[in-house]
């Protein structure tokens, strides 16, 4: 594990110091460290997260190109789909967790084969076997109405394993929501030692596509931007998980961009100076996401900076993100941390809209959800989740500003990832805290 660390460290620091020249782990790399990272995880979150949930069996069920979400998760590097049928199984004795692989194979170096088809030619009866023999109090499948991500067992599978296990057994059959969810938003210090750096390369994109080398003022459109970060992300061999978004605000009357709701997509505009531009964009490297909104101020002819006015509305936008962050504790829910942060902001002065989630595995990920934009007042059940240390979380929100010079309100639309250690919230690489100017200013000239 440590010459993986090593690694690591030494290629993402050439990349962020080249800043446009990324080093990119190859594919081999890439599947070494990810084993590693699965490796510990078994060690540091399954047994804690199954002791915590009372649960001593956990079945993740799933049939080759409809995985579990979870089972994705859970398979090794050179895997790149489940196969035919996989059963994994993981059994707390009370001293460690045993792992089974209910398959004609093992699963990577963790779940070991334990179905002999000459012995026992059908699969579903040796599952029922292993589950006779451990005799566990609760058996937790993959099977929720609030998570998504908790809800990877499919109907077939799920009938076919009641119908299989002997009839005292299905009572103790439970939901694994809880478990699932843990699973997936706790965050290794393994994998935070890259996170970092993972988000060095997202933000190091971003300047560069904000920046003259990409964009013309009066010639460029923001779909031309929209492209660039596409085919950007894909010349590093790495991967978006979704399509950006670039868009203007301006002061022109017939400019309403923050009146645009967030389910349509902006419009193909061509980049003016005088503009603010924004951009949401994210990235995928190692199994992990990044989620990122940040601004860039189009320059006119003898500004060196951005307007004064839209400085304070990007500082509004700072300051509702501590509002946010401040707001973080253990234990608290997600609507709990939402309605704290409304009311400080507003207080302030502030016109403001939270809609926070977690990220690691996912993009949107498992795990308290803090607000949507459509919904301000708290969201049922997924905001009632509580927060919990070791876990990362996109800070996305954005508050309105009225710009006098303009005569009209403008949207100052963040997002930066963050992580929270049980005591406070830390920007994982940092966030923006000034626009970035096109073209960029040089020391030398006036």
């Amino acid at each position: 594990m440590k010459n993986i660390l090593i690694l690591l460290s030494f290629l993402f620091v050439a990349g962020a110091i080249n800043g446009q020249n990324f080093e990119i782990l190859s594919l081999k790399q890439q599947a070494e460290v990810r084993d590693s990272w699965l490796k510990e995880r078994f060690k540091q979150v399954t047994p804690s997260l199954m002791r915590r949930e009372g649960i001593d069996m956990w079945l993740v069920i799933s049939r080759e190109y409809n995985e579990d979400p979870i089972m994705k998760t859970m398979l090794p590097a050179t895997w790149l789909s489940a196969r035919r049928t996989t059963m994994l199984v993981m059994y707390d004795n009370g001293r460690e967790i045993e792992t089974y692989s209910v398959a004609r194979y093992d699963v990577g170096e963790i779940f070991k084969k334990s179905w002999d088809p000459e012995k026992q030619p059908d699969q579903w009866k040796r599952l029922a076997e292993i589950i006779i023999e451990k005799n566990p109090r609760k058996i937790a499948i993959n099977k929720s109405a609030n998570f998504g991500h908790a809800d990877g067992i499919s109907s077939f599978h799920h009938d076919k394993l009641m119908e299989s296990i002997p009839a005292n057994f299905k009572s103790r059959v439970v939901s694994a929501e809880k478990l699932a969810v843990g699973w997936l938003e706790k965050r290794i210090p393994e994998e935070m030692a890259a996170y970092r750096n993972i988000m060095r390369i997202a933000h190091e994109i971003i300047a560069q596509g904000f920046s003259e080398e990409v964009i013309t003022p009066g010639v460029t459109k923001t779909e031309d931007v929209v492209w660039w970060y596409r085919e950007k992300i894909s010349s590093l061999g790495l991967s978006a998980w979704f399509h950006p978004t670039v868009d203007v605000q301006r002061g022109e009357v017939d400019s309403n961009e923050a009146q645009r709701e967030f389910s349509r997509r902006p419009d193909n505009s061509i980049i003016q100076p005088g503009d603010l531009v924004h951009v949401d964009f994210g990235i995928s490297y190692l199994g992990l996401h990044t989620d990122t909104q940040e601004n860039a101020y189009i320059c006119r002819i003898g500004e060196h900076d951005a307007p004064p006015y839209l400085k304070e509305a990007f500082n509004q936008g700072l300051k509702l993100m501590d509002f946010l962050t401040d707001a973080f504790q253990d234990g608290k829910t997600g609507n709990e941390v939402l309605k704290e942060a409304l009311t400080k902001a507003v207080a302030a002065g502030l016109k403001p809209s939270i809609y926070s989630h977690p990220i690691g595995f996912h993009g949107h990920g498992a795990g308290p959800t803090i607000g949507l934009w459509d919904q301000q007042d708290g969201v049922p059940i997924t905001g009632d989740y509580q927060i919990t240390p070791g876990t990362a979380y996109s800070i996305e929100l954005n508050t309105r500003v009225f710009i006098p010079e303009w005569n009209k309100e403008i949207r100052m639309m963040m997002e930066e990832d963050a992580y929270f250690d049980g005591k406070k919230v830390s920007y994982i690489d940092g966030r923006q805290v000034n626009y970035f100017l096109i073209p960029r200013p040089k020391s030398t000239w006036k």
